[in-house]
């Protein structure tokens, strides 16, 4: 059974998707009061993109060209010891992803993240809702393939498969965490666990609409399988509450931006003139 998780990992990920997304729809968590036409399109064309062109052409793209020119290095860290494994991973995919999140969150950069913040609702369903360029240039993706390359094949299927969860945990309306919020006891569990992973408390609060209320914390809280990277490097906030609302004031005011300019931008620019997907110079809305 291991054995097969392990050689099919995309089949597993694709099923805690779908039971995720199955268990928020039975408790009336799938469909939000908020969403837009512009939801459905966007979240499902980039899932299918990321899932069955992106991520799967990275790891051949960087497969073929390693062996074309470094084909001397296949496999030189496969004598490596688990542990030393994940930790190459995690610093090498995890942290490097940490710094991304966090780059795209500065001007140059916001346009490409933008379509992931729009989202008016949280869910499974905004897990991969992003800019197609955003993931196409993600450096942890190159970085976690070449490592595949020099032989960390063995354990990067169930890399993937843990942090794959602990997003979907992150961005679910299931709110897992709350249940260590609730009793005392459970507080000092609670403490370790949201400085280690993402929790759905703390991601929702950078995805809030608003900083004002002292909940929302879009400039932080940037970690997507460890949470400790916005421990070590100073973006930390963390209240155990949920903002009230998620997503942009920009598009509250002035309505969603088309679901294929979102998509494609920089190709593809908005018609609004006020947008960050229309202008030269940048302003992080």
């Amino acid at each position: 059974m291991l054995q097969w998780v392990a050689q099919h990992p995309a089949i597993v990920i694709f099923g805690m998707f779908i039971l995720i997304a199955a268990v928020e729809a039975m408790r009336g968590l799938f469909r939000s009061p908020y969403a837009t036409r512009e939801d459905a399109p966007l979240e499902t064309v980039i899932t299918l993109l990321f899932g069955a062109v992106i991520y799967p052409g990275v790891l051949l793209l960087v497969g073929f060209f390693a062996q074309q020119y470094t084909p001397h290095l296949a496999n030189s860290l496969s004598h490596l010891p688990v542990w030393a494994m994940i930790l190459l991973l995690l610093i090498c995919d995890d942290m490097t992803q940490y710094w991304w999140h966090r780059a795209s969150h500065t001007p140059l950069l916001w346009p490409l993240h933008r379509a992931h913040h729009s989202t008016p609702h949280m869910g499974v369903r905004v897990v991969y809702r992003n800019n197609f360029f955003y993931y196409a240039m993600m450096p942890g993706i190159w970085i976690s393939a070449y490592l595949v390359f020099l032989g960390l094949g063995p354990v990067f299927p169930w890399y993937v498969l843990i942090k794959t969860l602990v997003i979907f945990g992150a961005h679910s309306e299931l709110r897992w965490d709350t249940f260590l919020y609730r009793w005392r006891w459970l507080h000092p569990l609670a403490w370790i666990i949201e400085r280690t992973i993402s929790t759905p408390a703390t991601h929702f609060a950078h995805h809030a609409i608003t900083q004002d209320d002292g909940i929302g914390h879009y400039k932080g809280n940037y970690g997507n399988l460890l949470f400790f990277w916005d421990v070590l490097f100073g973006t930390a906030k963390i209240t155990r509450r949920y903002p009230p609302r998620v997503g942009l004031k920009d598009d509250l005011d002035h309505g969603p931006e088309r679901w294929w300019v979102q998509l494609l931008y920089p190709i593809v620019k908005s018609q609004r003139r006020q947008s960050a997907l229309a202008r030269k110079v940048i302003i992080i809305e």
